[in-house]
C-alpha cells in the first residue's frame, strides 16, 4: 500500500477523485432530503440507514463551469 496522500498522485483522475466523491455524497444527501428518503451507508462493514438533514447553508453542489459546446 502506498503511504502517500491521494492528493499527491501523479494521475490527475486519481488526484481529483476525492473531491468528486464528496460532491456526489453532497448531492445524494440533497436528493434524499428533497424526496424524504433514507440514505444507506456502510460503516465498518455495518449497513446503516440515516435520515438526511437539510443543510443550514446554501443548497446545491458547486461545480466549476465548463464549456460543453462542440469544438469540432
Amino acid at each position: 500500500m502506498n503511504p502517500q496522500s491521494i492528493e499527491n498522485a501523479r494521475d490527475p483522475d486519481l488526484r481529483l477523485s476525492l473531491p468528486a466523491i464528496r460532491r456526489a455524497a453532497q448531492r445524494a444527501h440533497e436528493l434524499a432530503a428533497q424526496t424524504g428518503t433514507l440514505i444507506v451507508i456502510s460503516r465498518d462493514g455495518v449497513i446503516e440507514l440515516i435520515a438526511p438533514t437539510p443543510d443550514q447553508g446554501e443548497p446545491g453542489v458547486r461545480e466549476p463551469a465548463t464549456d460543453c459546446r462542440d469544438k469540432t
